[in-house]
């Protein structure tokens, strides 16, 4: 495994001698290459493929099942599933547990490059954030997910992956500029770290999922970004004990339930530095957020909600700038 930086007793590690290595990933980075990589363009592209064409479909499964299903259990069925890669995830629930191999049927049949179907039994949980499944049809759960120009293989039983952020993950790395410094917690297989190191920026990412993080260095290596980004494995809730330095950008999507993060990460932002903010919220609960994020020193410069997460509940991004 080769070394090619340390900070305290924290190693800095290649991503290329992680995957040579094959052993947990210790940490990393203090010391960063900035070498810019012919592909740094392509998120901006005006060639890039369709968001639709490789990351999230919704189809109705209600009208697919119409006569296989009866009627009187069609509320039952999830008119949306999602498709990550060549993996599509429904959630069926036991009222339509007869039905379950006709609907993954139905599903492969809708869509030719479907070669596995899963069905979530259980929400996200533990450390990793990751939920349980069942294998409705196909044999493996590893997969290429195609998105704006960028590859990610992942296996979709031990990471957490969302394809509904894919145009949130576009409009921030269009934000990235070459010369800034870039910290990503909670960074997943890295969907927001790869394309911000691929647009010149110098990345330090934090996953404590070693499943992640293995298949984040395999990410990393795929899109050509290794001299531009560096990986910490280890719990991002502990950022401020493990970096001495301060970032131009923070994107934070932040787990359920973690909002307390905001205060500590932002003692890792520069002035007049960004802070890409992710939460959960109900609508009426926003103007009281806007005023709670002022009071924290920050300006809200934008915010939107990303899609529902439950009844009434929503995704929300804040861009905040620290004041």
């Amino acid at each position: 495994m080769t070394i090619v930086g340390t900070y305290g007793n924290i190693q800095s590690i290649h991503p290329e001698a992680m995957l040579a290595g094959g052993g947990s990933l210790r940490c990393l980075t203090m010391q960063l290459h900035r070498k810019q990589k012919k592909s740094s363009n392509r998120l901006l592209s005006n060639n890039c493929k369709r968001e639709d064409e490789h990351t999230l479909f919704r189809m109705t499964l209600r009208c697919q099942m119409k006569g296989i299903i009866p009627s009187h259990l069609m509320p039952h069925l999830s008119n949306r599933f999602e498709i990550i890669g060549d993996v599509a995830v429904v959630s069926i629930p036991h009222e339509l547990d007869d039905y379950r191999d006709d609907i993954a049927r139905e599903i492969i049949s809708k869509r030719g490059n479907i070669r596995t179907v899963l069905n979530k039994v259980s929400k996200l949980a533990g450390d990793k954030r990751i939920a349980e499944f069942e294998i409705l049809s196909g044999d493996s759960t590893e997969t290429f997910h195609r998105e704006y120009g960028y590859i990610y293989k992942l296996d979709v039983k031990e990471v957490f992956f969302n394809g509904r952020l894919s145009f949130e993950r576009r409009r921030v790395a269009s934000m990235v500029s070459p010369s800034e410094h870039v910290l990503v917690p909670f960074c997943g297989v890295g969907p927001f770290a790869v394309p911000a190191a691929a647009s010149g920026a110098r990345v330090i990412a934090i996953e404590k999922n070693a499943d992640a993080c293995r298949w984040l260095a395999e990410n990393i290596r795929i899109n050509g970004v290794n001299d531009n980004i560096s990986v910490i494995k280890g719990d991002a809730v502990n950022s401020t004990k493990m970096l001495n330095c301060t970032f131009d950008r923070v994107i934070v999507p932040t787990p359920y339930g973690m909002d307390s993060f905001l205060k500590n990460v932002s003692l890792l932002v520069k002035k007049s530095g960004m802070v890409h903010f992710y939460t959960f919220k109900k609508q009426y609960q926003i103007e009281d957020l806007v005023k709670e994020y002022q009071n924290m020193g920050f300006e809200v410069s934008f915010y939107r909600r990303c899609g529902n997460v439950a009844p009434g509940v929503s995704r929300w991004v804040f861009d905040l700038v620290k004041q």
